[in-house]
């Protein structure tokens, strides 16, 4: 058993040893035409980085040629099949430039967007590259809007805008968490504003009613009144939205405390 196994092994290394030893003599050749046919057969293998280090020379080669634009095209799919997804973009984004005519520009349109989004980071982090892949695949919907992937695309964007609006969720949110009530105020009003469909709206719009609160509470005198006014405003507009609210109970405690501060500085007024 133990020598079956090493004469596999055996006829497995020489294996490796001849497709190495193939492999270089392609790379070494100068007939550019068998370079190419092998290059192509490597990528239809799965073989990525062979086929990559191939095409990267044939770019040159063929630069001028009819052939230029297959090549770019191959050479930035091959990018993409070493997950290499800003080399595979930056080749998708110059085959369009260069090549505008080319059978290859519909696709290589959708896999700029495509590969920005395989390259969108977690949302907590800086969300950029996120807004390059929608703009990529929103200008790929306006170009092709009948074309097969228009789909697909719609579907990559809703996902990213619900990562860009979890960022600002979270953004906003980090104000509140702190105790940050007079820059939560304006984080929570800008992330509503920008993203109204939110699915994180309720607990937005509760999160700027408890910051005007509790900001209305803790302010100077001359400042007290207008906070507490906004305050009470915000109340009527969340209940409005939301009466059956799970923030209900603590929404109706900021009322009754608001109204009622409210109907000392009147009274004190009348007073006065």
């Amino acid at each position: 058993m133990k020598m079956r196994k090493l004469g596999l092994g055996l006829v497995v290394l020489t294996m490796l040893l001849s497709s190495c030893s193939n492999y270089n003599k392609i790379v070494k050749s100068t007939d550019y035409e068998f370079k190419y046919k092998k290059a192509i057969e490597y990528y239809e293998d799965g073989e990525y980085v062979r086929a990559g280090t191939l095409f990267q020379e044939l770019v040159n080669i063929y630069r001028g040629t009819s052939r230029a634009d297959k090549i770019y095209y191959y050479y930035a799919k091959s990018m993409l099949g070493q997950k290499d997804y800003l080399m595979a973009g930056h080749y998708f984004k110059t085959l369009i430039k260069e090549f505008p005519t080319s059978e290859y520009v519909e696709e290589s349109q959708y896999m700029v967007g495509y590969c920005s989004y395989l390259m969108s980071p977690k949302p907590r982090l800086d969300q950029s590259i996120t807004q390059e892949s929608i703009d990529a695949l929103q200008l790929y919907i306006n170009l092709y809007p009948f074309n097969e992937r228009v789909d697909e695309a719609n579907r990559l964007i809703d996902e990213l805008q619900d990562k860009l609006v979890y960022k600002a969720y979270l953004s906003a949110k980090l104000y509140y968490d702190f105790n940050n009530y007079k820059a939560s105020v304006i984080a929570l009003s800008n992330c509503l504003n920008k993203y109204p469909d939110s699915k994180y709206r309720e607990e937005l719009m509760f999160m700027l009613l408890k910051s005007k609160y509790l900001l209305a509470i803790g302010s100077v005198a001359n400042k007290k009144e207008t906070r507490l006014s906004s305050a009470l405003d915000e109340y009527f507009t969340f209940v409005d939205e939301y009466p059956e609210s799970k923030y209900k109970k603590e929404a109706l405690k900021f009322h009754d405390t608001t109204s009622r501060l409210l109907n000392y500085k009147e009274e004190e007024l009348n007073i006065n």
